[in-house]
């Protein structure tokens, strides 16, 4: 259908594409051809096991016929209808959405683009909700790269676009056990006295911002590309009934660690906490399609029974992409993949931690179902990062070259390398891609002093 030589592919995209998250004239793509499974080919054949689940979402794996085919199926009968009609395949999308809800609560689905508008509309919903403007997140959060996404979002991905983003975000601390701000002299404090300093210090921010201009609190259920952080026992807890007692909307973002990453449907399962609004993209439709949603109480939809919700966009639940979603939902649950990313949490640990006892620029391991992460260190004792903040070293250039020139695809955020392999991977797979891993460590671990 599309005749284009496979050499021409890269030549091509070099000529006329402008390449995001990129400086334009030092980008250097991978050309792919095609994928199957955990697998992709580029256009030499040579095999990558994908340990990133393309961009971490893939989750039910490269080429479903079940999901391929649900889309040929909804292209062929109907392929667009505008925003403001009903569709067969909206009315199941929205029921199955709000099936897999945490206890079904989130019963009224708004279907987005992907996670960053999904995380765009949380905040709207919030604020019209709520009448008030402020919205408080994590500084090692991110939410997306729009506007009020970007504003949102923590890390210094934000900055380049500063003062020209959405107003009204105020940032706090996460509970980053590994690197915690108020226990650098006190390592060994417990986890339940850990957990009450970081909520004493959300609660502070609340008072000092005043709760009555507090819309919402969005944060990452957990953490992604900013560590793979894992809330502590209480944590999450602690902020639901901060938000109930301030009268809050909890704005959980699981647009990466959904659709059974962690072992749960959604990570935020782990601690039986049900949020007011829940965002969601990647592992909705696996990627086969771009879409995202807004899962929500029915007291948040309650709010423009009268009142005109003043957004939206021209593909708004697109049908193609819903069919994707639905056909998704249905893999995951036929073929059990969030019970496989379960059981094989305890195998990525026991890896993870092998690979820490074996090199020295492992400074901590972390992981949740199938969600893993490395963090490296110049130096154990003082926890160094092996690159300085929100930058890049040679060493984890040299990692992440060893990855690719042997087959394994990975993704490095400044001193980390995160393990985020779709959740259909076996054991021997998983051997596989730490095999790689396990040399390409022994290049960073010269660096350490």
């Amino acid at each position: 259908m599309f005749d284009l030589p496979d050499d021409e592919i890269l030549p091509l995209s070099r000529a006329h594409v402008f390449w995001t998250w990129s400086a334009q004239a030092r980008v250097n793509p991978l050309a792919v051809k095609r994928a199957q499974g955990v697998y992709f080919w580029d256009v030499d054949d040579r095999r990558y096991l994908d340990f990133n689940s393309m961009t971490m979402c893939v989750n039910i794996g490269h080429g479903n016929p079940r999901v391929i085919r649900a889309i040929q199926e909804q292209a062929a009968e109907l392929a667009y209808a505008a925003p403001g009609m009903a569709t067969r395949i909206r009315a199941l999308a929205a029921r199955e959405v709000a099936g897999v809800t945490p206890g079904g609560r989130l019963s009224k689905v708004l279907f987005t683009l992907g996670g960053a508008d999904a995380n765009e509309n949380a905040i709207k919903l919030a604020r019209g909700y709520t009448g008030r403007h402020k919205i408080l997140a994590r500084y090692r959060s991110y939410h997306g790269a729009s506007a009020g996404a970007m504003a949102a979002t923590g890390d210094p991905r934000r900055q380049m676009w500063e003062p020209n983003l959405m107003t009204g975000v105020v940032h706090f601390l996460d509970p980053y056990r590994y690197r915690s701000t108020f226990h650098r002299t006190t390592p060994q404090i417990s986890e339940a006295d850990f957990t009450l300093d970081y909520l004493n210090h959300l609660e502070e921010i609340i008072r000092y911002e005043g709760p009555e201009t507090i819309a919402a609190i969005l944060l990452e259920s957990v953490t992604g590309t900013n560590g793979i952080i894992i809330p502590p026992e209480g944590y999450l807890q602690g902020v639901r009934a901060l938000c109930d007692r301030y009268g809050i909307v909890l704005i959980a973002d699981e647009v990466m660690a959904g659709f059974g990453r962690t072992g749960k449907w959604f990570a935020i399962e782990h601690w039986n906490v049900i949020p007011d609004i829940m965002t969601m993209a990647k592992g909705l439709t696996s990627a086969y399609a771009p879409l995202g949603a807004v899962a929500m109480k029915p007291e948040i939809a309650a709010a423009f029974d009268e009142r005109v919700f003043e957004s939206g966009l021209t593909y708004t639940s697109h049908p193609v992409s819903l069919a994707a979603a639905v056909a998704n939902i249905q893999v995951l649950r036929e073929d059990r993949i969030v019970e496989n990313a379960a059981a094989l949490g305890s195998v990525l640990h026991k890896l993870l931690t092998d690979l820490g006892e074996s090199h020295p620029s492992v400074g901590e391991v972390r992981s949740i179902g199938l969600f893993g992460i490395l963090e490296l260190v110049k130096n154990r004792e003082t926890r160094e990062p092996l690159t300085p903040w929100n930058g890049s070293s040679p060493e984890m250039a040299a990692l992440r070259k060893y990855c690719l020139e042997h087959g394994l695809f990975v993704y490095t955020h400044w001193h980390t390398v995160l393990i985020i392999p779709p959740l259909i991977i076996n054991e021997a797979q998983l051997r596989e891609g730490f095999a790689v891993l396990d040399q390409a460590l022994e290049l960073t671990d010269q660096a350490v002093k």
